[in-house]
């Protein structure tokens, strides 16, 4: 059996995600923070405006984290966190706390995971638009 190898997340790549959903938020009206990480969680891009509100630094971070770990856009994991949902026992004594806010989403290239985004500073709804459209500026 042979596997194909896939081409992972370039920098090049991580600019693009951070540069479409920055702008993005701007035509929103929104200042927001941005990051992407590779496959294995390691920073390969981050942007935080003067203006954006400190804790959206780790915030963005936190959600794109959460993103890689479960292979899931963090919007769709809220309802899992919750009282009986599939993760209410989840454990966060990973490298870093899971953050269950919509705005993080996985990298997938042909159809493998290559990395997440994670973009904080607007309301969740926002926040996850602007990770959606960067993603989907890659495909």
């Amino acid at each position: 059996m042979s596997t194909t190898a896939v081409a992972p997340l370039t920098t090049e790549d991580a600019e693009l995600l951070v540069a479409t959903a920055r702008r993005a938020a701007e035509e929103a009206g929104v200042t927001v923070s941005v990051t992407v990480l590779d496959a294995g969680g390691r920073l390969l891009a981050f942007r935080r405006d003067d203006r954006a509100v400190l804790i959206s630094g780790e915030t963005s971070t936190r959600k794109a984290y959460t993103a890689l770990q479960l292979n899931a856009p963090t919007a769709d994991l809220v309802d899992a966190v919750q009282p009986g949902g599939l993760f209410h026992t989840l454990p966060t004594a990973l490298d870093r706390p899971l953050l269950f806010i919509a705005g993080g989403a996985p990298v997938h290239r042909e159809g493998r995971l290559i990395g997440a985004v994670g973009v904080g500073g607007g309301a969740p709804e926002q926040d996850h638009g602007f990770a959606t459209a960067a993603v989907q500026a890659l495909a």
